[in-house]
């Protein structure tokens, strides 16, 4: 009689249980990555923000015009020392483009005050996958950036 090799049946199927284990476990990780670089991407975009703003208020202190509105430093409209909220102006002093990046100017302003609201969203992502940028709106009171989006919501 001749030995045999190979796997037996019950050897194959154990396989094919583990694999499919592996599989329904590792793949809701994999399947959320555009959600989270979405958000890791808005992320980015209110770090440049902020970055920008606090260099932008250091220029206007240095200067002395921390409290002014409508004052130009280095190409953009600052009030209070912080970037004014408006599409253009944003756009220039983050030298972004609209082909990347929805930014959306609320009409609508802080209950009280006259400061404006920016929206950002990236060109293709949801509309419930954005954060807001509300200017300052006054010289005690700094920018808003709003809170971030979660997973679910790109």
């Amino acid at each position: 009689m001749q030995k045999q090799n190979g796997f037996t049946l019950i050897e194959l199927v154990v396989v094919i249980i583990i694999l499919g284990i592996l599989a329904v476990t590792a793949a809701p990780k994999f399947i959320n990555l555009q959600s989270d670089a979405r958000v890791s991407t808005l992320q980015g975009m209110k770090g440049a923000l902020q970055g920008a703003n606090s260099l932008y208020y250091s220029k206007a202190a240095i200067g002395g015009k921390e409290k002014a509105t409508e004052e130009t430093i280095e190409g953009a409209v600052l009030n209070y020392g912080y970037i004014q909220a408006d599409v253009d102006n944003v756009s220039d002093a983050l030298d972004i483009t609209a082909s990347d990046w929805v930014i959306v100017e609320d009409t609508k302003s802080v209950p009280g005050t006259t400061a404006g609201i920016l929206s950002f969203r990236q060109k293709d992502a949801p509309t419930t996958c954005i954060f807001t940028y509300t200017e300052a709106a006054n010289t005690t009171t700094p920018p808003d950036y709003g809170t971030m989006p979660t997973a679910d919501d790109c």
